[in-house]
């Protein structure tokens, strides 16, 4: 009776906002009771609003050592551990035989999820599959299975679950927009009805509504509309735009002080190295410049390994900061760089990521927006190659003002914004360049996909790694891909991203003109 007195009132000291009673009341609980999951998790999430990260981390883990046989709380475990980047504990929660043995369809698509974060998209599909055939079935978890079909090369399914998608949603606009990124359409073959037909019930200002109007652009451009395509386009952007604003005055403050920070003498002490492997190879630039191409020409290799997307270094960064938040970098664990343990945040992240190499000497941590962190990379990960895709001016802006990332790179929804962003971006590259002669080697993304072989042989010698001609060719078997690019990677390499943004020249003068001294 006790116990559930102090779960009451903890309850009652959250909902009040006084996270130090309930952490003082979990904390009693647990002495009583130190089994009881639930309260560990309840322990960590107070731990985390009070910023505590190391301790949120700590309190999650030990929930994952006492897990009930429990398959919807394996899940909310592992979601959280995943977040805050314990990878290693996420995926031991993943192998908890209770997983095995429910049959909570519910339970089995969020766990799906998990596998997903994860990159293990084959597991991530089987647990869905297993879902499905429990009668576990509504729109959002058809998509997510569209998107797992996809992700795995299974595209021409994929198509069809997405279609089974909206006829059970019709507003979904994502996976309207997904449809439409899977082939080109055709005047025999297209969605352009049925997206005018949700446009006028979808609700205003949604991120369903801008969806749509994504999903409208990309069709229109295919079928060579482009006017009315650059008409639907600017919708969608413009209600991105006024669900996520861009704080611009913040990210000048954030690169500004990071390259203030990062001094040449500061990046000329590196970490020490134990000669640990596997090692990372680092691809980042901005998004849609040609990372994951690359990614997947690496991926090729007999010695490299391509897992995809990881958000372990500003997540272990974070830990080591112990400053808890969601973004890559923020003005906290900028105020405590200079007290960080490199060698330790070396050591957290290599055990946390090691894992996707399998048997094999290196792996890629490909995250785009890791740009912002590259000198901090090398001081942890001396050893590290790091490649920068650079992509032609015009085209990476454009590619990123027509793709929908959510609530993500909200730069991206305004010209206006995207030019500042991209001269920002640029001068941070220019101070990486200047504070590390040597350590970041550019790839120019139109020469990888015009001279592929000439590319690659500078890229693996850069890793210190022997040519593979394997490396020149995106087709045929490969890593599973979660990317925007996860269709149209799995062509041959091609030039048509090259010069793209040149069908709507007249609309982008703005933008050229912004930008022309570095074009």
């Amino acid at each position: 009776m006790h116990t559930q007195r102090l779960w009451l009132r903890a309850q009652q000291h959250i909902a009040d906002g006084r996270l130090d009673a309930a952490a003082s009341n979990l904390q009693s609980l647990l002495e009583r009771e130190p089994g009881n999951a639930q309260a560990r998790m309840l322990l960590s999430s107070v731990a985390l609003g009070r910023g505590q990260l190391r301790q949120g981390c700590a309190e999650a883990i030990a929930a994952a050592q006492t897990l009930p046989d429990d398959a919807e709380m394996i899940a909310t475990v592992a979601m959280c551990l995943f977040r805050v980047g314990e990878t290693v504990a996420t995926r031991q929660c993943m192998q908890h035989p209770a997983i095995a043995r429910t049959r909570d369809g519910a339970a089995l698509a969020r766990l799906a999820h998990v596998w997903q974060m994860l990159g293990e998209h084959a597991s991530a599909l089987a647990l869905m599959d297993r879902a499905k055939a429990l009668g576990f079935d509504n729109p959002e978890f058809r998509y997510f299975r569209a998107l797992q079909l996809q992700f795995n090369g299974r595209l021409h399914e994929a198509e069809r679950e997405i279609e089974d998608c909206l006829r059970l949603g019709p507003t979904h606009g994502r996976a309207s927009l997904t449809l439409a990124r899977l082939h080109r359409q055709s005047a025999q073959h297209h969605h352009l009805d049925y997206i005018a037909q949700q446009l006028s019930r979808v609700e205003p200002g949604s991120e369903d509504h801008a969806a749509f109007e994504f999903a409208r652009y990309k069709e229109l451009e295919d079928l060579g509309r482009f006017d009315e395509a650059w008409a639907a386009l600017l919708r969608g952007n413009a209600v991105m735009a006024a669900r996520n604003p861009h704080d611009a005055a913040l990210e000048q403050r954030l690169f500004a002080r990071l390259q203030q920070h990062c001094t040449p003498a500061f990046l000329a002490e590196p970490a020490s190295d134990d000669g640990a492997t596997p090692q990372p190879i680092f691809v980042l630039g901005l998004p849609r410049s040609g990372t994951t191409l690359l990614e997947r020409l690496l991926g090729k290799h007999a010695a490299i390994a391509a897992p995809g997307e990881l958000p372990d270094f500003p997540r272990q960064l974070r830990w080591c900061a112990d400053v808890h938040g969601t973004s890559l970098l923020d003005e906290r664990v900028l105020d405590r760089l200079a007290v960080i343990d490199y060698a330790q945040l070396g050591q957290r992240y290599l055990a946390q990521t090691q894992w996707h190499a399998g048997a094999r000497p290196r792996y890629v941590d490909k995250l785009p927006s890791n740009y912002m962190l590259a000198g901090l990379i090398h001081k942890a990960l001396p050893r590290a190659p790091i490649l920068h895709l650079a992509r032609a001016p015009l085209d990476v802006c454009f590619s990123n003002y027509r793709a929908l990332f959510g609530d993500a790179h909200n730069y991206s929804y305004s010209l206006d914004d995207m030019a500042v962003h991209y001269r920002r971006y640029r001068a941070l590259m220019a101070h990486w360049h200047a504070a590390m002669p040597g350590v970041i080697l550019d790839v120019d993304y139109a020469t990888l996909v015009s001279d592929t072989e000439a590319v690659m042989r500078r890229v693996l010698a850069h890793c210190k790694l022997p040519f593979d001609a394997a490396c020149t060719e995106s087709t045929g078997a490969g890593a599973p891909v979660s990317t925007l690019s996860s269709a149209q990677v799995r062509e041959p390499i091609h030039r048509r991203g090259v010069d793209a943004w040149r069908r709507y020249e007249s609309q982008l003068t703005p933008l050229r003109n912004a930008l022309a001294d570095l074009l």
